[in-house]
């Protein structure tokens, strides 16, 4: 769907369950609020329910695919219906620190506010997971970045997280 020089970025299918379920690990959400899947069949019905939200138009999960269609994450949008939709986007352990999410996350902020007119975003993040928040400083020429509250919360594992959220506002285009 989405096709850049290094990347492409589909709609999730569940040819890439195995893929998701396997790099969805303990390192990849130790800073987020879920946990890593119990096995695969809890992964799939997770995803069905996100595969069900994406036919109401209520989601979008891409799969970030190398040009080779090697998986190497995700990238979501969550609330589409509302008015400030969540961003959420991950990267294998192996395929890290490359630029993936930064070009996935952007071909989906423009994909998303050109079909669907959204110029405001909502992004959360563990303050002690560094990767999330520098990715997010790569946006500030595009989008006005205004910190949200900040909250302490115990996950349902008893996971301690320090989240802080932010809301992305497309800065207007400069006109002739």
């Amino acid at each position: 769907m989405i096709h850049t020089e290094r990347i492409n970025i589909v709609p999730f299918e569940m040819k890439y369950l195995l893929d998701y379920y396997h790099g969805f690990n303990h390192e990849i959400t130790k800073f987020q609020w879920p946990e890593p899947f119990e096995n695969s069949d809890n992964a799939k019905e997770m995803l069905q329910e996100f595969l069900n939200e994406m036919a109401r138009e209520e989601t979008l999960l891409f799969s970030i695919l190398s040009i080779n269609d090697k998986f190497l994450g995700s990238v979501e949008v969550h609330w589409l219906t509302e008015e400030c939709p969540e961003l959420g986007v991950w990267i294998i352990e192996s395929e890290q620190n490359k630029g993936y999410a930064s070009e996935a996350l952007n071909e989906v902020l423009n994909y998303v506010s050109a079909k669907y007119g959204k110029d405001s975003f909502f992004y959360e993040a563990d303050i002690r997971n560094i990767a999330s928040t520098k990715l997010l400083h790569k946006f500030e020429n595009q989008y006005e970045i205004m910190e949200q509250g900040f909250e302490k919360s115990t996950t349902d594992s008893g996971k301690m997280l320090e989240l802080q959220g932010y809301i992305l506002k497309a800065r207007k285009k400069a006109s002739c």
